[in-house]
């Protein structure tokens, strides 16, 4: 039996799919706040604040191994209500909120392991969602591409020492932003007003970079990529997106491959 442990996330929805393809048996623990897969009959809805419930289950259903999936909100401690073993572990759960909401999965998958829990990839089961090195689309990048790549990638690497962020856009040799706290959906929102603002250039030009931070536990959190990820990039006028080979998540395939083409854009992997 797989334990499940899924947050607010899409990735889930492949993984239960692959693990019905594959007949393995497993239970969900959902803990997202909008408790989106309720509908499946091994599901448990819960929150944050029954951590001892969710041990409990997993423990009774036999569940030896876990994959965790997806971000974990930061709840509200003072209307949260904490069960016994969460209590427990509350000072340390604490502790880690205050460095950002990423820690606060990482304290509880400390907490999972110490009931002896082994916690695997979450790709372990769906390998097809990850790049390897490669690019995926029609179009490749062009020496203008190349060089604003060669530039993403410098400053990627010290974004990832200083634990910033894990994504850039690079638009004619320029660094339009860094992704910060806030995630890649507001840096990309960033970026379009700036590109809109100061170039009357209509040519599709610039890439986006997203590549895994230092402190990433590289078995919950891998950077990931979609159809959405694609529109966005499509709206500000980018040429292409690049991630790093074997250390991402790309949703939404052949849709994503499909509208790149389209749109004369290239999806590599590096």
């Amino acid at each position: 039996m797989i334990g499940l442990v899924l947050g607010e996330t899409h990735v889930g929805n492949y993984i239960v799919r692959k693990l019905k393809i594959k007949k393995q048996k497993y239970i969900i623990i959902d803990i997202s706040k909008k408790k989106i897969f309720k509908r499946d009959k091994n599901s448990f809805s819960l929150s944050i604040g029954q951590l001892g419930k969710a041990i409990s289950l997993l423990k009774e259903n036999k569940c030896k191994k876990i994959i965790f999936a997806g971000r974990v909100k930061r709840p509200n401690f003072t209307k949260t209500r904490f069960d016994f073993k969460a209590l427990y572990y509350l000072p340390q759960i604490l502790r880690s909120s205050k460095k950002g909401d990423a820690y606060i999965i990482k304290e509880i998958i400390k907490i999972f392991q110490k009931e002896k829990f082994k916690i695997i990839n979450q790709t372990f089961f769906n390998k097809e969602l990850v790049l390897k090195k490669s690019c995926i689309t029609k179009n490749k990048p062009d020496s203008i591409n190349k060089k604003d790549i060669a530039i993403g990638r410098k400053v990627v690497k010290d974004l990832k020492n200083n634990n910033v962020g894990q994504a850039i856009v690079v638009r004619n040799a320029n660094v339009i932003a860094l992704e910060n706290h806030l995630g890649t959906d507001i840096m990309l929102n960033r970026a379009n007003k700036i590109i809109k603002k100061f170039t009357n250039n209509k040519k599709r030009q610039g890439v986006l970079l997203k590549f895994p931070k230092s402190n990433q536990d590289l078995r919950i959190d891998l950077p990931t990529i979609g159809i959405k990820t694609i529109k966005k990039c499509i709206n500000i006028g980018l040429k292409g997106i690049v991630v790093k080979a074997n250390y991402n998540i790309f949703l939404d395939r052949d849709r994503s491959i499909s509208l790149a083409n389209k749109n004369k854009m290239f999806i590599c992997a590096i």
